[in-house]
């Protein structure tokens, strides 16, 4: 198993990254919530933001959210459904909660909702637990 520590450079949520989105999560006991403003440097055509950079923000939240209850995952298995463009500039939230879980495998919903209530694109995942936890790394980088 490779080492899963958290040294703060992730994508999606690590302050360290110079080019990462830096997303604050918020946690209230069941589900995981964090919101997005796409830039330019996010887009795939012209406005529209990139299918992946959805992909990674659907996937993050429902791998953080076993993570914040107490079990670490890795995605196994995730199917996407991209159902309405998300142009660049206007703010998403995204969300997820725990579905289903069993003794190695979680079970997890993610949707990313623009402000007017339209859902964007949403994402069921399948986690595999792993045995060792997730530790953050104390760098003095």
């Amino acid at each position: 198993m490779p080492d899963l520590s958290d040294d703060g450079h992730c994508f999606v949520c690590g302050p360290k990254n110079p080019i990462g989105l830096k997303l604050d999560f918020i946690f209230d006991g069941t589900t995981l919530k964090t919101r997005f403003v796409p830039r330019k440097e996010h887009q795939g055509y012209t406005d529209i933001v990139h299918g992946g950079i959805i992909a990674a923000l659907l996937d993050e939240v429902m791998v953080k959210l076993a993570i914040e209850r107490g079990m670490p995952a890795v995605t196994a298995r995730m199917d996407i459904r991209l159902k309405h463009a998300l142009p660049v500039g206007e703010e998403v939230t995204v969300e997820a909660e725990i579905t289903g879980e069993a003794k190695k495998l979680i079970e997890a919903y993610a949707r990313a909702v623009a402000a007017d209530g339209k859902v964007i694109a949403d994402a069921r995942g399948k986690l595999v637990r792993v045995k060792s936890e997730i530790r953050q790394r104390r760098n003095n980088e």
